[in-house]
């Protein structure tokens, strides 16, 4: 089997140690930090797409950096917990046990958020869910010392990249717009963390709104398109309520969310001392939420979307620059990558690649039919669920054993029913999938990664690249196409060998590359492995 103006603003240095003894000891020394930025809905070809338009942190990346072309998040539900859960594990959804949003951070005891004004808004959160270990774990099983600092809007896209350790791990209340934490982590906000909500970041934006950082001409998309947003201000410029604290509870889906996340990363790493000791190496996990809630109101192909992406470009520069300033450029090695790629609307067409054939799909009727021929032979119908729409799980066993049925027997009705759904790739039983070709068989492959073949998953439903499940009421990802799980995968640092480099790679192969320049080893089996062409 085969197995992606902050503090700062002075010039980076270049990554190329000097001559002599002191190129030696660049050389051969640890990085003192890893700095490991994850953005949320990321699609690889963004980099090529507005290429001749960046010229921050994006820019710096894409011409410094050892960029791996085909990069892909290689599992079937390209979802953000399970893309998150993958970054610094290097391992599949399958080991980490997180195989869908919705069994992701959430719904867990004794983990409510510090400060929340709205627990139905702000759901508790924690790690419970993940299995095995992390860079995080290796870095300190090596050295103890070692510090970590964890930020994003999202809780599980600060909480899964370092799993189960409990470190400095921060994300953004949507009930009163500032930075916490759950009680899985502490009782109490850190006073950095206190003194950074009290400047009230997401509350200066009131009143102001969204306009494009270059003139319109340099926007090919189409401003108008009413398929965007819902319909509702799909057209900029975007305004931002007057009131301050409504202002403050929209900020995350804004650009400037980026920038606010990029900040609090530098007052943490400040004030925790992160990158500091010559002695360690720290960890720096940054996952960059706007460029998701921008596609999924959007969509990829929109005008929004081109500026969110030169806006994070000039973001990651001032953070780069802020970043070097505070930290020795020669001891840093920063990865990026992203959770999940991106597919259009079914509504919009779109000239950049095919999605003419994208259907709208619907199995409700043959779910609703399976369910009833369940009951009519004596079995429970909640002995099965549906979930996410594509994966049917046996959540009783012991009510097929009851009237000596098979399970897979029955689900393999339903399976012949959806295939004749127009929009349906395919419907597999994993049991099935098992016995495929995965080197060929990407879409088998992907599941596997997703599911265990002896486990509850069992069938899947893959509809034709760029269908949506209905009512496909907004842009979104989630399928094992290449669209959705095509991700950019790169090394930047004084380890790393620049260069743009062909071939298949996995997220996977992230945590293991990084473990090898930091000089530490995973705790267990993974399944990634190190990328040693990217390495000097």
């Amino acid at each position: 089997m085969r197995l992606r103006t902050l503090l700062f603003a002075v010039p980076l240095p270049l990554v190329v140690a000097c001559a002599g003894a002191q190129q030696t000891s660049a050389a051969s020394a640890r990085p003192t930090l890893i700095v490991f930025i994850t953005v949320d809905q990321m699609r690889s070809d963004y980099f090529q797409r507005f290429d001749k338009q960046l010229t921050g942190g994006l820019r710096r990346l894409l011409d410094s950096s050892a960029f791996f072309l085909d990069g892909y998040q290689d599992h079937a539900i390209t979802e953000t917990a399970p893309g998150h859960s993958v970054t610094m594990s290097g391992r599949f959804p399958v080991h980490t046990g997180i195989a869908m949003n919705s069994a992701g951070v959430n719904g867990v005891p004794d983990a409510a958020i510090i400060g929340s004004d709205d627990p139905s808004t702000d759901l508790g959160a924690s790690p419970i869910r993940f299995q095995g270990t992390t860079l995080t774990d290796w870095l300190r099983a090596a050295d103890p010392a070692t510090r970590v600092l964890s930020v994003s809007r999202k809780d599980r896209g600060a909480i899964l990249p370092i799993g189960r350790s409990k470190d400095d791990v921060y994300w953004w209340t949507a009930s009163n717009g500032t930075f916490s934490t759950s009680r899985y982590y502490r009782d109490t906000l850190p006073s950095w963390v206190q003194r950074f909500n009290a400047r009230k970041p997401g509350q200066q934006y009131a009143g102001k709104s969204w306009t494009l950082l270059l003139p319109a001409s340099a926007y090919p998309e189409p401003d108008s398109v009413p398929a965007e947003n819902r319909g509702v201000n799909y057209m900029f410029p975007h305004p931002v309520s007057t009131d301050s604290m409504t202002a403050a509870r929209s900020t995350g889906a804004y650009p400037w969310m980026d920038e606010i996340t990029l900040q609090f990363a530098l007052s943490g790493l400040n004030e925790l001392g992160l990158g500091a000791s010559q002695n360690r190496t720290d960890l720096l996990a940054i996952s960059l939420s706007t460029t998701d809630a921008i596609g999924h109101a959007f969509g990829p192909d929109s005008r929004e979307m081109h500026d969110q992406i030169l806006r994070l470009d000039r973001s990651l520069g001032v953070f780069f620059d802020s970043l070097f300033k505070m930290r020795d450029g020669r001891r840093i090695v920063i990865a990026l990558t992203a959770d999940h790629g991106m597919s259009p609307l079914p509504a919009i067409k779109s000239t950049i690649y095919p999605n003419h054939d994208a259907k709208i799909v619907s199995v409700r009727a043959q779910w609703n039919a399976f369910r009833a021929r369940l009951v009519s032979k004596g079995v429970d119908s909640s002995a099965v669920e549906l979930e996410d729409g594509s994966v049917v799980v046996v959540e009783k066993p012991e009510a097929f054993a009851r009237v000596r049925m098979s399970a897979d027997s029955a689900i393999a009705s339903f399976a012949q029913d959806v295939r004749h759904v127009d929009g349906v790739l395919r419907a597999d039983l994993i049991t099935a999938l098992a016995h495929d070709d995965t080197t060929k068989d990407a879409i088998a492959r992907r599941w596997l990664h997703m599911f265990a073949p002896d486990g509850s998953a069992r069938m899947m439903i893959t509809l034709t690249p760029y269908s949506y499940w209905a009512p496909a009421s907004y842009p979104t990802h989630g399928s094992p196409h290449d669209s959705d799980a095509h991700v950019p995968e790169l090394f930047y640092g004084d380890g790393v060998k620049p260069g743009h480099y062909a071939g298949f790679v996995r997220v996977v192969d992230m945590a293991p590359t990084l473990a090898e320049l930091a000089g530490v080893k995973p705790l267990e089996k993974i399944d990634g492995h190190v990328l040693r062409q990217a390495i000097k």
